[in-house]
């Protein structure tokens, strides 16, 4: 399922810790690495064309060897354009399993975000986008496996039916430990449907608990549930840090679609805010 990645390359030292956590992808297939480097025609002078591309080059050389010696195959390229367009093209036209860039934690809100690869490729994307989250502070010589416990926050529309046969795949390639979580939205209950939530705890319990069983028919991993009440990503946000959950997967649209942000209002604000990586797996077209 990710067997070919494409990531998004950049200068820095962001870039370089998100590749040490690439590791844990190995187990669930991958195996080929493409990437890429993107010298955006409006903001480089021709002049100095051919030396800046001398820079990148070297960088990704630093980067290749990072991930050599993870055991992926990998593959560099410099490329004229903006990444938003060139990492979807690219991916859609040599069929990419996923795509990757680094999102540095507590950053988000500013430039690193807004002006950085993820939020560039996110609002673009036709493929799978992994958001590799980075701490701020990294702890050396400790092992980081990011697919350790996986949560997967679902609305049970069919965009995040869709996005559980990722994780079916996941778990079946080898992930420990998955977590499944509902948020009732508290938006959409109060006031006139209060008297009808424990009526919808136990539809969406017995809901939960299907897909729970169709998890551990597939593979050996300890599957927990979480039904909870509230506004769903400052929940599924506040159960990522109390879990210490290094993985979120979830569909990029929901019954929560925003179209303006092309993204799921809820998916939107957890790339955004949370303190793990994630994995946003767009609506079937």
């Amino acid at each position: 399922m990710f067997s070919r990645m494409i990531i998004a390359s950049e200068i820095s030292s962001v870039a370089l810790e998100m590749l040490t956590r690439l590791e844990g992808f190995r187990k669930l297939g991958a195996k080929e690495c493409l990437l890429l480097q993107c010298i955006n025609p409006h903001s480089v002078d021709a002049t100095i064309s051919n030396f800046y591309t001398s820079i990148l080059e070297q960088n990704l050389a630093q980067q290749k060897e990072i991930l050599q010696k993870e055991g992926y195959a990998v593959e560099t390229r410099v490329v004229t354009g903006l990444m938003k367009n060139e990492i979807d093209r690219i991916a859609v036209e040599e069929n990419f399993s996923v795509i990757v860039a680094a999102a540095q934690e507590h950053s988000l809100m500013g430039e690193v975000f807004f002006g950085g690869p993820a939020h560039e490729v996110i609002h673009k994307a036709s493929k799978p986008v992994l958001l590799v989250r980075v701490p701020e502070k990294t702890v050396a010589d400790v092992a980081f496996d990011i697919t350790d416990n996986i949560l997967f926050p679902t609305d049970f529309s069919e965009n995040a039916a869709h996005a559980f046969e990722y994780v079916k795949k996941m778990v079946a390639d080898g992930a420990r430990k998955v977590t499944l979580v509902h948020v009732h939205d508290r938006a959409e209950i109060e006031p006139h449907l209060s008297h009808r939530l424990e009526e919808f705890k136990a539809e969406d319990t017995v809901k939960l608990q299907d897909m729970k069983k169709a998890l551990e028919e597939i593979g050996d991993a300890e599957v927990d549930i979480q039904l909870l009440y509230g506004k769903p990503s400052t929940e599924i946000i506040r159960l990522v840090k109390e879990l210490e959950i290094p993985l979120v997967v979830m569909g990029s649209q929901g019954r929560g679609f925003v179209k303006e942000l092309y993204l799921g209002s809820v998916s939107h604000n957890v790339a955004r805010h949370s303190g793990a990586s994630v994995l946003l797996i767009p609506a079937k077209r």
